[in-house]
């Protein structure tokens, strides 16, 4: 008797292939702009220490002399520059390219950090005060109605004066900021999909509150949390720099924008207009790519949008 040869499953029809031809497809809908703003930042700052930099935090010194260059240059288009610092350096002498690619670190941890830590107990909450109703309900979203009531730079300040000047710290004042965002829409999504028949089913099968909530009800408030979460980055990165503007944020000598553009504030009116403007255009690129990106997520995963 002949042997049948056995089919096998080909890799292309696989869950795995499946799931990376949607992201492809996906990744190729996106905004180029955005992404390209996005992906060069997040290149510069993972591998900064690669690239052929300056000691962002110390004075660059003169090949001849061995001393630090006195005084401030300019970019290297204009006169006295060179391209040794093609952005020139700031008054201790600093190379401004370095410390802009460098802060790019700081503004990409504090803002991805700060703001998963948000969605990720906003999200929580807000399932719980959406799902399991009463007194949850009463108890979480009274904190969240005060919580948004506060002004958001100024709690900020507020919380930086208490907790002090610090990376880490900006992150967890960033999350104590942001999450009541996520709490109040996550279970605006939850009260609706709560009274939806597959978690009716679920419910009537005999399913766990906790095993609803994690199963049935967390993936379909994904694509929302997904939306503000790319919104709510660019928020996150301007207050950190104000808070390092104001000498609350990112203590020096540590590269962040926000202390730059603070440090060029004096020789602004000299004229040395380069300490402030290139870390202002490095916030101004990030926070426009991330808001871009956002607003096409949102479009992208609201069918009521992206069918009109």
């Amino acid at each position: 008797m002949a042997n049948v040869p056995q089919t096998v499953a080909s890799p292309v029809g696989s869950p795995i292939a499946q799931t990376a031809r949607k992201g492809w497809a996906f990744a190729r809908e996106a905004p180029l702009l955005p992404m390209v703003i996005l992906a060069s930042i997040l290149f510069l700052a993972i591998f900064a220490d690669l690239l052929p930099l300056h000691d962002p935090e110390v004075s660059v010194k003169d090949k001849l002399t061995g001393r630090p260059v006195a005084g401030t240059l300019p970019p290297a288009w204009m006169d006295g520059g060179t391209w040794r610092m093609p952005l020139g350096t700031d008054f201790q002498s600093r190379d401004i390219l370095s410390r802009v690619i460098y802060g790019a670190r700081v503004s990409l941890i504090v803002g991805l950090v700060g703001t998963l830590a948000a969605g990720a107990i906003g999200t929580v909450l807000g399932m719980l005060a959406g799902y399991m109703g009463k007194w949850w309900d009463q108890v979480i979203m009274r904190i969240t109605d005060a919580w948004l009531a506060l002004p958001t730079l100024i709690f900020a300040i507020f919380l930086a004066s208490i907790r002090g000047a610090g990376l880490w710290n900006i992150v967890i004042i960033l999350t104590l900021v942001f999450w009541s965002r996520y709490a109040r829409q996550v279970r605006a999504e939850v009260l609706s999909l709560r009274e939806r028949d597959f978690v009716k089913l679920a419910e009537v099968t005999g399913a766990s509150r906790v095993r609803i909530m994690l199963k049935h009800i967390l993936p379909n408030v994904m694509n929302t949390v997904m939306v503000l979460f790319s919104l709510t980055i660019g928020v996150a990165i301007i207050i950190e720099a104000s808070l390092s503007f104001l000498g609350v944020g990112v203590p020096p000598p540590t590269p962040a924008w926000g202390l730059m553009m603070a440090d060029g504030k004096g020789p602004l009116i000299g004229g040395d207009w380069w300490i402030s403007v290139f870390p202002g255009i490095a916030i101004m690129l990030l926070v426009l790519a991330a808001n871009l990106l956002g607003d096409w997520l949102r479009v992208r995963l609201d069918p009521q949008l992206r069918n009109r």
